[in-house]
């Protein structure tokens, strides 16, 4: 069975990353469908227009809404909120199908009973894929392929408008599955949230152990600046992330702080056996974790190459690339001394993206390796 959308408006509101790889998506995969955007953000709105991603800019919010058959809100939680707030005031179709695309829901979800309660159909949903890049421009057709797409519908959704939606996601080639909102935000605190929190707190006690020793942030260079990469995450947007999923947050820093009490009195006992099956039992657990599924965080897919120290090398490495149209979103030299070879890490937007700049690189004699 297909969704039938010949004549039919799909509304993007925000037309970044998310908005704009939704957009592309239903584009390429229902080209009867006429992509309708609108972002606050005027000139995303008009690169969004000359790249076609999509097919007209709404001339107001009101007037893009009120002829949708389908709105995305593809703007961060609390801006969402205020898009339902002003969604609520128009005259929308009767049949129209409101979703969103933040990481926290039950929230959203309550806000929303301001469109469900004048008959609106509104379905939570949170696309688990993103990038380390941003805006329209980064925006790509199969960002949501192998991933975790949620949705979070109440007993208000109609099985016809649950079905809709799904048949209209069916080309992002995205797992979806639905959840209660409640479920989905514990399930994403603790995946995705809580590890920020983590990561940030890190950040911080290595900023307080800088005030005592000015070597901590030279020897914070390797792999600690790697496992705290998304603490450089959005602060308005974490700030707001955090403050809608609270409950959720709160009751595991319960089970954290207990966690942790365990692990110190291991150590403060110098339990030698429970100290190694403590880091069996990780090692056990996380080995088991899939590796090519795309999960809340977004993957870093790093390629690690051998040159040699002498000046114009990286332009050298990334020219090749360039030439075969290979992205990168971010590069950096782990070692360089004079006269010997160094490392130069390379962070790719997918796994494609590795190989192809793997197979690159050692056809013109560089040396590779992946450290997953």
């Amino acid at each position: 069975m297909e969704v039938d959308l010949v004549e039919k408006r799909v509304l993007i509101i925000g037309l970044g990353l998310i908005g704009g790889s939704l957009a592309l998506n239903i584009k390429n995969t229902y080209t009867e469908a006429t992509l309708v955007g609108y972002d606050i953000n005027n000139q995303q709105l008009q690169l969004a227009n000359t790249l076609t991603v999509i097919d007209e800019i709404a001339p107001s919010l009101q007037e893009g809404a009120e002829q949708a058959d389908f709105i995305f809100i593809a703007v961060p939680v609390a801006q969402a909120e205020q898009i339902i707030e002003q969604l609520a005031t128009y005259s929308l179709k009767s049949d129209v199908i409101i979703t969103d695309v933040g990481s926290t829901k039950e929230q959203i979800i309550k806000k929303a009973e301001l469109l469900t309660n004048k008959g609106w159909q509104f379905i939570g949903g949170h696309p688990m894929a993103g990038s380390h890049k941003s805006g329209v421009t980064a925006a790509r057709g199969h960002l949501f392929e192998n991933a975790m797409y949620v949705l979070t519908p109440t007993e208000t959704v109609t099985d016809e408008a649950l079905k809709q939606l799904k048949l209209l996601l069916e080309g992002t080639k995205a797992n979806l599955i639905v959840l209660s909102p409640k479920e989905h935000d514990k399930l994403v605190g603790v995946i995705s949230h809580f590890p920020h929190i983590i990561a940030a707190s890190l950040v911080h006690q290595a900023e307080h152990y800088q005030e005592e020793n000015e070597l901590v942030k030279q020897l914070a260079a390797g792999g600690f600046r790697d496992i705290t990469r998304i603490a450089s995450s959005s602060p308005t947007m974490w700030r707001d992330i955090l403050l809608h999923n609270h409950d959720s947050l709160l009751h595991m820093f319960e089970h954290w702080f207990k966690e942790m009490e365990h692990v110190r009195e291991m150590i403060k006992q110098k339990d030698a056996s429970k100290i190694y099956d403590y880091f069996v039992k990780a090692k056990q657990f996380r080995d088991q974790l899939p590796v090519r599924a795309k999960g809340a965080i977004p993957s870093f897919y790093d390629l690690y190459v051998d040159v040699p120290d002498y000046p114009g090398i990286i332009s050298e490495v990334t020219g090749y690339l360039a030439e075969e149209e290979i992205s990168i979103t971010n590069i950096r030299i782990l070692e360089t001394r004079e006269d010997i070879y160094g490392v130069l890490r390379l962070s790719l937007q997918t796994e494609e993206d590795r190989k192809k700049a793997k197979d690159c690189l050692e056809n013109h004699s560089y040396a590779t390796f992946i450290a997953d």
